[in-house]
């Protein structure tokens, strides 16, 4: 008698977070991650990420949507079916910040940078084959690119001192332009990320300030016009002593 368990696909996954299969399917992959841990941990990932998602969008889709949102809903997406998790995440982030149309602009960091960056921690850390863009191999290309885009000279802190080693980064859409994520990585497999936006005007928040959002512990702060946010699944204590070496490692 074959009792192997069959293998799932990162669409069935999805799908069993979402709670869109029948009983049997449901059993078949917890039986399957049982015996899958990597794959598991992928599935709280995934989990996190939709509470994140909620947490940061619940509120807005209560809100009226403009009628100009509405037009440039019919005219420039009505052709696109959304799927999955990244659709999900794109259409949620649009609509958001288009909704709040210029009242976007009267939010306080401490609303906005943990939350983002918390979310683009939890969308990458978990991938295998893909958690950067540009490696840390090619990391002269990595500063002049994300340089170049995001209009400041952006140098990836060396965190070896805090036992942490650049695996590389990544370039992220912000609500006024683009961000970035740089991420780290312990002898133990934790990942940290430290995400940044620039062209911040008149913005007195310059302490460091701590936030949770779910399991995800971050520290932000803004240095000139530019907001940092260091995100990572470990407990404070240790989380500010990495964010004091970034500091450090910026501003030598």
């Amino acid at each position: 008698m074959n009792t192997e368990l069959p293998t799932f696909t990162e669409s069935d996954l999805h799908a069993y977070v979402d709670e869109r299969l029948d009983p049997a399917r449901r059993a078949q992959i917890e039986a399957w991650l049982e015996l899958n841990p990597e794959a598991a941990e992928r599935v709280r990932a995934y989990r996190q990420q939709n509470e994140l998602l909620h947490a940061a969008f619940d509120g807005v889709l209560e809100e009226t949507v403009p009628e100009r949102v509405q037009r440039a809903r019919a005219t420039r997406w009505g052709w696109m079916n959304y799927g999955g998790l990244a659709a999900s995440l794109v259409l949620g982030v649009a609509l958001g910040w288009l909704v709040r149309g210029e009242s976007r602009h009267e939010l306080p960091l401490s609303m906005v940078l943990p939350k983002q960056a918390a979310l683009a921690h939890v969308l990458y850390t978990p991938e295998v084959l893909h958690p950067v863009e540009v490696g840390a191999d090619q990391e002269e290309h990595l500063v002049k690119w994300l340089s170049k885009r995001l209009g400041v000279n952006v140098q990836p802190p060396q965190l070896q001192s805090a036992g942490f080693t650049l695996e590389g980064g990544r370039l992220l859409p912000g609500e006024d332009g683009p961000a970035a994520q740089f991420m780290y990585r312990d002898s133990a497999g934790l990942r940290l990320t430290l995400y940044l936006r620039t062209g911040l005007h008149d913005n007195r928040e310059t302490a460091f300030r701590y936030a949770k959002e779910d399991s995800v512990s971050v520290f932000y702060w803004v240095d000139g016009s530019t907001a940092y946010a260091l995100s990572g699944e470990l407990d404070r204590e240790r989380l500010l002593n990495v964010a004091q070496a970034v500091y450090k490692a910026i501003n030598p």
